[in-house]
């Protein structure tokens, strides 16, 4: 799994049918630092409801369709989660309540 942050959405109006329905967000990875990567990163998002700035947990490869709804679906990445709160040796990387003030 990775950490990433939402940066944006993906609109797509052709598509594999079994995409239909299922929101694709902009990704941009995080290091163990919580130091964002030069690196983007497109993943569904089929469940958790994830907005721009959130910091999110993605799912790559095969166990991206272990998630219930995607096991048909060409998918290579899934949202499975948004964070509240990472913790790294006693110090805290990332706060979704000190994100907004």
């Amino acid at each position: 799994m990775q950490i990433a942050r939402v940066r944006g959405t993906v609109t797509s109006t052709q598509k594999d049918p079994s995409l239909r329905g299922v929101k694709l967000l902009m990704l941009q990875l995080i290091d163990e630092n919580g130091n964002l990567l030069p690196v983007y990163e497109v993943a569904a998002d089929n469940s958790v409801g994830a907005g721009v700035d959130e910091w999110v947990l993605i799912s790559r490869g095969s166990a991206a369709r272990q998630v219930p709804g995607n096991e048909q679906r060409p998918l290579d990445a899934a949202v499975v989660a948004i964070i509240d709160t990472i913790y790294v040796e006693d110090r805290v990387i990332y706060s979704k309540k000190d994100q907004y003030r």
